[in-house]
């Protein structure tokens, strides 16, 4: 990505806001290939710190690890681990084949949490827009697979419904014939006759009972706030201990949540407001085998 020299400064600025003790580049296993992965590790993560899996938004069809910084930083300094994931986009790449190795990673995680944080360590996903889509998706997966993989989902201006009818959207998208959500679901669903499946369009499930504890982020501004607030709305009816805020704007997400100069709004009311509540949110999330904070419920 092209920078001027203030986005550069404004980029060098923010980092600096975000103190990492380490972060570096790796690939690992995902299903019967590998993922690039870069991990990140903040100055004030606890022992036993979450183990966070980030994805990254793209409208499915772009989108890589510099465009997952932004948020990767603010979860490391909201005291998680964070791995944040290279996953597969474009046309070729169609439900479900991300979705089969990010499921195949998270397990991967799951053993390997004692090497990157602590044994006792708990493992979250996490993801915006299309990324918050996949992060909805594999926490169904993990509550239908019947295990304790994962112990927590965060979701921010999820993408989640392929029928593009809310009122937020029609105002993002007022006077552009464009949109580029549709031709991202046109790119993810395919061909594919099962676009109705919740792995694919969480929205469109009625089974969300069982889920693990949610954080569910939207902004005043956010194209994708209704369809988050109706899917925190639904998983709370569904008995989900769900934690949602609604973020004041203007924030410009999701796009400024993935793009090189908005690092400089990390200083604004919405990034702060953000890492605020994922601070909150892992927080309440125990180390693995232990009991749970009040007000979360246990995972099915």
């Amino acid at each position: 990505m092209n920078a001027c020299p203030f986005a550069e400064q404004a980029f060098g600025a923010a980092m600096d806001a975000l103190p990492l003790t380490s972060c570096h580049d790796d690939l690992l296993p995902a299903g019967d290939g590998v993922l690039p992965v870069r991990v990140y590790k903040g100055a004030a993560r606890r022992k036993d710190a979450p183990v966070v899996m980030h994805l990254h938004g793209g409208a499915f069809t772009g989108g890589d690890l510099d465009s997952g910084e932004l948020v990767s930083r603010l979860l490391a300094d909201a005291g998680a681990v964070v791995v944040d994931v290279d996953y597969p986009t474009g046309h070729d790449k169609v439900f479900p084949t991300a979705l089969k190795a990010l499921d195949a990673l998270l397990a991967g995680l799951h053993k390997a949490r004692a090497r990157l944080s602590g044994k006792g360590a708990p493992v979250l996903v996490a993801g915006e827009e299309a990324g918050g889509n996949l992060a909805a998706a594999l926490a169904l997966m993990a509550r239908d697979q019947g295990h304790r993989k994962l112990a927590g989902q965060i979701l921010i201006g999820p993408m989640l419904n392929p029928c593009l009818a809310t009122a937020s959207l029609r105002q993002a998208e007022a006077g552009d014939g464009q949109c580029r959500w549709t031709h991202g679901w046109r790119a993810y669903l395919g061909e594919c006759e099962e676009g109705d499946h919740p792995y694919a369009a969480p929205a469109c499930t009625n089974r969300l009972a069982g889920l693990v504890p949610a954080l569910v982020v939207s902004t005043e501004d956010d194209p994708m706030r209704d369809e988050a607030i109706a899917y925190a709305r639904a998983m709370k009816r569904a008995g989900v201990d769900v934690q949602q805020a609604l973020i004041p704007g203007p924030s410009g997400w999701p796009q400024s949540l993935m793009k090189l100069p908005a690092l400089a709004s990390l200083q604004l009311p919405w990034a702060g407001a953000l890492r605020q509540r994922l601070a909150d949110f892992l927080s309440l999330i125990p180390p693995a085998g232990a009991s749970r904070a009040p007000g979360l419920k246990p995972a099915v």
